[in-house]
């Protein structure tokens, strides 16, 4: 679509406010629920178990149903299933907040999770399908910078309400925010759908079924053992229903996800960095919250405003880093972000023990949060700009999964690390297990640099009206 010099059109604007006003939802409810888990954990006498329960329960169904959410919405509508994943989410949110015990709240949660794959690999959709290649890094940038306003006031948010109200609120907060996200996605988004009009149940089967005892076994992994029976064969049936889905999707003539995006450079690289760039994210973000709390003996709200600076920097950079990889490229910003991340993070694992102050761990934050805000959009355009623009649904919906993969992968590996040498008996036991966390999250960060630095070396996309320039 053209617009008179790049400028975004009336209909451009209503699709990316909406998606990301459904993506402010996502993000505030994920960093309100962090900055409330140690409230969480003494209400209802919830064990380190169930505090990861509660984070991957959403992470278990988001990652599992993620493709099939992307594929429905392509056969159904964009539209239709992206208001449908809102209703489902907003319901499950009001379920958790009526929780009574512990188990009910993972339970509501494992809901919501299944909602969001409705909606968040669609908003992504929905944007990229809706702008241009030369308009859509500064989309994606400006819909991670409008994200960012939910993640920059979610950790004071969690912790004013769980310190001022009770930790129920924080889910009540997306009641009135979905219900106006469901009547303007209604009357202002025109309905779309993607290139296939059959559903690949054979494929739903399959990835769902593989996804799911994936996740179980790494979600499991620290409370069953990792070398038990119940882990091991979870892990192994779920790599052997992915094989197969694979095996499938290679031979079926409607895939719900080509094989040939992987022979993409761009797709087959963009996709394990961001894994990694959300694995040391959502490690970092399981355990800063509770050691301000536990190791400083903060409250839930001074915690949240200590995180503020950290998760600020996403609302302010992200827009730059988008408009910056349209005339850059994208390996740059992933290679330098993780990069950033890793030694931000590094720097505060050999830093942090119990007499270390706020300031002291304050640039370490700054400078990993600034690295994962130029990685994620530039990550996310490398990946939708790799195939064509009716193949961006389905996509998205790997991009998505794959994403989310990481951040379970990410909180099943730092917990388990953390356990291995800490606890919560003492702020001494938890300040050690916190440092040997971050090191995980710094090492993972690393590892995504040295991925992404396989990724193709792109000239910028020209602007409508120019001629593009030979790439390589």
């Amino acid at each position: 679509m053209k617009t008179d010099r790049g400028r975004m059109t009336s209909e451009q604007a209503w699709v990316l406010g909406l998606a990301s006003l459904a993506s402010f939802m996502m993000a505030l409810d994920s960093l309100v629920v962090s900055t409330a888990l140690t409230t969480i954990r003494q209400d209802l006498t919830a064990s380190l178990e169930d505090l990861e329960w509660t984070v991957n329960a959403y992470n278990l169904t988001f990652a599992v149903l993620l493709l099939t959410g992307a594929a429905v919405g392509d056969r159904f509508g964009r539209r239709r299933m992206f208001v449908a994943g809102l209703a489902v989410f907003t319901l499950a949110s009001v379920a958790c907040a009526l929780s009574p015990d512990i188990g009910a709240l993972i339970a509501a949660r494992a809901l919501q999770g299944a909602g969001a794959a409705m909606v968040l690999p669609l908003s992504l959709t929905l944007i990229s399908a809706k702008f241009p290649p030369q308009q859509r890094g500064k989309a994606m940038g400006l819909y991670l910078g409008l994200t960012g306003l939910a993640t920059f006031s979610g950790p004071f948010i969690g912790g004013a309400i769980a310190e001022g109200l009770a930790w129920q609120w924080i889910f009540w907060l997306n009641l009135p925010v979905g219900l106006v996200t469901i009547a303007l996605t209604s009357r202002r988004v025109a309905e779309s759908f993607g290139p296939n009009n059959r559903l690949d149940l054979v494929g739903v089967v399959l990835v769902t079924s593989g996804a799911f005892g994936i996740v179980w076994g790494l979600v499991r992994g620290n409370a069953a053992r990792w070398a038990s029976a119940e882990v091991v064969g979870a892990l192994v049936l779920g790599l052997a229903l992915v094989v197969a889905f694979v095996l499938w999707e290679q031979r079926t003539k409607a895939p719900m996800l080509p094989m040939r995006f992987f022979r993409q450079r761009a797709f087959a690289t963009a996709n394990p960095a961001n894994f990694l760039v959300f694995a040391s994210l959502y490690g970092t973000m399981f355990f800063l919250a509770q050691y301000f709390q536990t190791v400083l003996g903060e409250g839930p709200l001074v915690a949240g405003l200590m995180l503020m600076p950290w998760t600020a920097t996403l609302m302010v950079c992200a827009p730059i880093a988008g408009r910056l990889a349209d005339k850059h490229g994208e390996r740059t910003f992933v290679v330098g972000g993780l990069l950033l991340q890793a030694v931000g993070m590094g720097w505060i694992a050999l830093v942090a023990d119990t007499d270390t102050g706020y300031l002291e761990l304050l640039p370490a934050l700054v400078l990993g949060s600034v690295g994962v805000t130029m990685a994620m959009p530039a990550a996310q355009k490398a990946v939708v700009g790799s195939v064509t623009p009716q193949e961006i649904g389905q996509a998205s919906g790997a991009f998505m999964m794959l994403r989310i993969f990481g951040g379970v992968f990410g909180i099943a590996v730092t917990v388990a690390v953390f356990a291995s040498v800490g606890g919560y008996s003492s702020p001494e036991e938890f300040s050690e297990g916190f440092s040997a966390g971050m090191g995980a999250v710094s090492a993972f960060a690393f590892v995504g640099m040295l991925v992404a630095l396989g990724m193709p070396v792109r000239r910028p996309v020209p602007q409508v009206g120019v001629p593009a320039p030979v790439g390589h």
